[in-house]
Formats: structure tokens, C-alpha cells, sequence
């Protein structure tokens, strides 16, 4: 018998999805903060929350302004706190602008989309497909996370993914012939970038950009905000979180904003501890995001590309922070921390510049590497 767990709905599901945002909602107005998880929203204890769909809340033209949308397989959700000229209209437009590059993006990178180029690349049998700039920069970053990883972190794992099919209401566990046959089609090396086209030297190697792909958009809708003359602003995007300056407080300067990260399991109701951002972004990837379970046994999301199931290590999520214009590279980071485990992964980061992290374990401790600083909670 199979138990089915939590994973992110499609638009038909979206009522479930808001009552699980507002329980986190709660946690977050007890705490004062803005809940970090890798589900799918997160809300703040002073912003109104929209109710469905690409609405709007604001209830004054100085209040900050909140809209959700849904890409990417998760709501996306967007809070403008200050701008130029800030009124509910021009918030508005300015997260409006935001979505539309997020549906840009989706039409460019999503595997399931027909006619993106990912879903071109998939299909084209090993024959040169002609790509936009910004899939040949992201598909490269991903590559460049292969080399980095020594291959744990490979964004051809996409056979093993359909295989597994997370997202379907009725989940299996693959057949182990056929999961080792898509095994044998991973290898990230498969991929030849020249100038604006993309070959898979082996015609049954299939990119998948999700372990990236929400962390670039995260940045480059940033970029969007700061366009349109916002200095305040949360993008959240399931597990990435970007920050546009910081909060605005009643002196006219600005605070960092209080972000918490969710405890595994507690289905987007409670956190472990808070983070303090400004112009930074925090991307957080657990087992519990998107799993079932069979016989007893558990399944996630997160797969071993040397055996096509899942990772096997003491970590439950991780969360890692960096700078503005970083979300891509954390949300990489994030995703090989949890095949790596927290020893591997903590040193990983301690080896880069610029990123902290924050292991959750599967004994509920939490190791930090030496510059991140977690105000651990109990809620």
C-alpha cells in the first residue's frame, strides 16, 4: 500500500495549499518572522496574505503589497514593502512585471512545457537545438555545479525523475531494471554547449533544471523589482527567498528582514530558527518537500545519481544564504548538500566565499558552518 506525502499541487489543489499557508502564517506571526521552507509559499506576520490567485492585499497605498501566482509546479508569491512612488497600483504593476518574467522563464526551462528549450533538448534526439542565451547561461551554471561536485550534482538526471513521477497522485516505486537503465543515460558530460546550441551526445540523456532553475529566476525577478523602482521586497519562490533591501521601519531607514526555516516534517507550521537578511537571498531543499511512502519505507525527491533512488545521508534540509543576485548558486548548493550530507556538505561550503549554510538533522540537531548565524527557536 502506498502512502502518498507531501509534494506541491497543481492550480487545482491550491485550496489545500492555502490552508497549509496560512497554518505557516501563524507560526510566523508568533514569531514575528517570515517562514523560509521549501513548500510552497510563505507569508509575513504584517502583510495582508492574497487569498487565490494573482489577487492583490493591500488596504492603504503605504502598506505593503502581496501577489501570488503559481509557476514552476509551486506558488510564487511577492511582497513589496516600499518603492518610488509606492501606491497599491504601482505595486502592483511591479510584481505583475515580476510574474510575467517568471511566465518567460517557465516557457524557456520548463522539461514538461512543450516547446521550451528544455523540452526541445529532451526530444531532439541528439540533433543541435537552438537555444535563448539565458538557457545556454543556466544550463552552463549547471554544469559547472557537475564539475564542482564531481558529478553528484547532475542536471541530466531527468529519466530517473520521470520515473519516479513525484508529482503523479499515484507514486511508485520505480522498476529497478528500468531505473538502472536511466541511470546508465546520466552524466552531465553528455551535454555540449556551442555558442547558441545545445547537443546531447547521448540522445537519451534528458536535462532537468529543477535543482537550479527557481534560484536564477529568483535573481533575475529581483532585477525586475529593482527596475520598476522597488527598494523593499520579498520574492518567494517554494524554498528560494530573495530579499530587495530590507524591512522599512517607522524612522524611514531600513532593518533586516527576519527569515525562519521551517522544521521538516511540521508541514509548513513551525521553525527551527530565524536568519537575518538584507539584499540576500536564502534557498532551503529538504527530503520532506516531496516524498511517499511504501511498505513502510520512505521515498523523496532527491536522487543518488549513481543508483537513480534516493539519497541516503543524516540531513532532512538545508539551508543555505548568500548575497543578492546568489539564489541560483544556493539553490544548486542546497540540492548537493543533501546528497551530501552535513560533514561533505559543511565543508563544501566552508570552501566557498560568500555562503552559509544550515544542516537540519535526521536527530532534529543542527550544524551551522562558522559563519552562519541561526537564532535557533522553539516554535
Amino acid at each position: 500500500m502506498i502512502k502518498k506525502e507531501r509534494k506541491h499541487q497543481p492550480l487545482k489543489h491550491q485550496n489545500i495549499l492555502r490552508v497549509r499557508i496560512e497554518a505557516l502564517l501563524l507560526a510566523a506571526a508568533l514569531s514575528g518572522t517570515l517562514a523560509a521552507c521549501g513548500g510552497a509559499g510563505a507569508g509575513t506576520s504584517d502583510t495582508e496574505t492574497a487569498t487565490s490567485a494573482e489577487t492583490t492585499t493591500a488596504s492603504a497605498s503605504t502598506d505593503p503589497v502581496t501577489k501570488q501566482s503559481y509557476y514552476f509546479d509551486t506558488i510564487c508569491q511577492i511582497t513589496i514593502y516600499d518603492m518610488k512612488d509606492m501606491s497599491e497600483e504601482n505595486a502592483a504593476d511591479a510584481i505583475q512585471a515580476a510574474f510575467d518574467k517568471c511566465a518567460h522563464y517557465e516557457k524557456l526551462l520548463s522539461k514538461t512545457k512543450e516547446g521550451s528549450d528544455i523540452w526541445n533538448i529532451n526530444h531532439a534526439q541528439g540533433k543541435p537545438v537552438t537555444c535563448d542565451p539565458e538557457t545556454i547561461s543556466i544550463i552552463e551554471k549547471g554544469i559547472s555545479y557537475g564539475d564542482l561536485t564531481d558529478g553528484k550534482f547532475d542536471i541530466t538526471i531527468g529519466a530517473c525523475e520521470d520515473l519516479w513521477d513525484f508529482h503523479s497522485d499515484n507514486p511508485k516505486v520505480p522498476d529497478a531494471d528500468e531505473l538502472a537503465e536511466a541511470v546508465s543515460h546520466v552524466n552531465y558530460k553528455n551535454i555540449q554547449v556551442d555558442g547558441d546550441t545545445v547537443t546531447m551526445l547521448d540522445p537519451d540523456c534528458e536535462i532537468d533544471l529543477g535543482g537550479i532553475a527557481k534560484g536564477y529566476i529568483a535573481d533575475r525577478t529581483a532585477e525586475v523589482l529593482r527596475d520598476q523602482g522597488v527598494t523593499s521586497a520579498i520574492i518567494s519562490l517554494g524554498g528560494n527567498i530573495e530579499c530587495v533591501g530590507g524591512k522599512p521601519t517607522d524612522a524611514g531607514s531600513q532593518k533586516p528582514f527576519t527569515i525562519g526555516i521551517e522544521t521538516p516534517y511540521s508541514d509548513m507550521s513551525r521553525i527551527v530558527g530565524t536568519v537575518q537578511l538584507t539584499d540576500g537571498t536564502a534557498v532551503t531543499s529538504g527530503v520532506y518537500e516531496r516524498y511517499f511512502t511504501y511498505e513502510g519505507k520512505e521515498y523523496h525527491h532527491i536522487l543518488d545519481v549513481k543508483t537513480g533512488y534516493p539519497v541516503d545521508t543524516d540531513t532532512l534540509g538545508v539551508t543555505i544564504i548568500g548575497a543578492d543576485g546568489t539564489s541560483a548558486d544556493c539553490d544548486a548548493l542546497s540540492t548537493t548538500c543533501l546528497i551530501l550530507g552535513s560533514e561533505a556538505g559543511a565543508k563544501l561550503i566552508e570552501s566557498l566565499d560568500g555562503y552559509e549554510a544550515a544542516f537540519i538533522l535526521r536527530d532534529n540537531s543542527i550544524v551551522k558552518t562558522s559563519g552562519m548565524e541561526l537564532t535557533e527557536t522553539n516554535s
